[in-house]
């Protein structure tokens, strides 16, 4: 039975999240991250982790944060304002649900750091105004530029995160297949394995300006989903990247590297546990959810397709009405809980369930408008002044 990390419940950023993370490598296991595209699938992963005692990770993608804003939105900051808009609908509800979470964003590749930008943006005006970052990490997924390239904007861009105490997960070696609208397919088979001499020149460019990031290792990942034995994964290679910094560092700790594991679906039980044990702390999951909240309504509309072929009339009469039937509640609630079953199936092979026993607060305590604006002084006050006229 391990021990529940103390962390509070909602979301959580800064040092708790090192704390949960650090939790996670010590006592063998990893925290799913879910791709989430609106808040009925936020409120599912939110609600299979109360029900399955287990912290969780939200993540955000580009093309999830631009369905989010809405797909008819063509501003250059939908994406950047869909992704924030995701991110306070889980800071306003995360609290009731009594269990730790983690905002994320997913793959940002260099094409695509406008959106990262804006997403930092929004994290520094909530970081001033109430004294934590929106978001609790990012993910920079540069690993089709060269490592050197790679290596520089993670820099870059971690001295800008540091401060605010944001997370950051960056890849290095190609997760191979297709998700949201990154194509890897028919990348050179030999980039999908990454070398401990990569991992390591990543630690190495970091660790001087923080010690919040994390790794996404490639190990033969593909994204998508494929048969179990379809997929051709080496997770022992990660015991190599450990085994080679633990020398380079003359460190007494066996896994000195937060390592993440990306394009999980298909992987067996036995690769999941084997990348666990060498030090991965968190496994995205897309696919199998997607899935899942289909077959939820897929499965209500075949058991009820008689109901649904109109507002009136079905087999109970030519007048009878159809609207507990086609109301969007109802149906949207059935693939929510379909998904919520398949999301604790993943938090039973991650070893998260039943790490964190789920504390609701008790009923009316919590305020509606949860956030507390820091209250500055007049010190800091005259420095935004000056700031503000230094601008002009």
């Amino acid at each position: 039975m391990v021990t529940p990390c103390d962390v509070p419940v909602g979301v959580i950023t800064g040092d708790n999240v090192a704390k949960l993370l650090k939790h996670a490598k010590d006592n063998g296991y990893a925290i799913p991250a879910f791709n989430c595209t609106s808040s009925s699938t936020a409120n599912a992963v939110m609600e299979a982790a109360a029900k399955f005692n287990s912290p969780v990770m939200i993540q955000v993608s580009n093309g999830g944060a631009q369905f989010m804003a809405g797909k008819s939105i063509k501003d250059k900051n939908a994406c950047a304002a869909g992704s924030v808009a995701l991110a306070l609908h889980v800071r306003a509800v995360a609290p009731y649900y009594g269990i730790p979470v983690i905002l994320h964003s997913d793959h940002c590749a260099k094409n695509l750091l406008p959106w990262f930008d804006g997403m930092l943006e929004a994290d520094e005006a909530y970081y001033h105004q109430y004294g934590e970052p929106l978001f609790s990490s990012h993910m920079l997924d540069l690993s089709e530029e060269p490592d050197e390239e790679n290596i520089a904007i993670c820099v870059q861009y971690f001295k800008k995160m540091a401060p605010m105490k944001i997370w950051l997960e960056m890849e290095i070696g190609i997760t191979g297949g297709e998700e949201d609208g990154v194509n890897n397919e028919d990348v050179d088979p030999e980039k999908l394995y990454t070398s401990p001499e990569q991992v390591f020149s990543v630690y190495e460019a970091l660790s001087p300006i923080g010690s919040m990031f994390s790794i996404a290792a490639a190990f033969g990942n593909v994204h998508g989903v494929y048969k179990p034995g379809n997929v051709k994964l080496s997770p022992e290679r990660l015991v190599r990247h450990q085994e080679y910094a633990k020398e380079k560092l003359s460190s007494d700790n066996d896994k000195p590297i937060y390592l993440v594991m990306h394009g999980g679906s298909g992987s067996t039980d036995e690769e999941i546990q084997t990348a666990v044990s060498a030090g991965v702390v968190k496994m995205n999951v897309d696919t199998d959810t997607q899935w899942a909240y289909w077959d939820g309504l897929r499965k209500f509309e075949a058991e009820n397709r008689d109901y649904l072929q109109g507002q009136i009339g079905n087999p109970k009469g030519p007048d009878a009405p159809n609207k507990k039937y086609y109301d969007p509640r109802v149906w949207i609630r059935k693939a929510e809980e379909s998904m919520i079953e398949r999301v604790g199936v993943s938090m039973e092979k991650l070893g998260c369930a039943g790490t964190f026993p789920v504390n609701k607060p008790a009923s009316g305590s919590i305020p509606v408008w949860n956030f507390k604006p820091v209250h500055h002084g007049p010190l800091e006050e005259a420095k935004k002044m000056l700031g503000n006229l230094m601008k002009h």
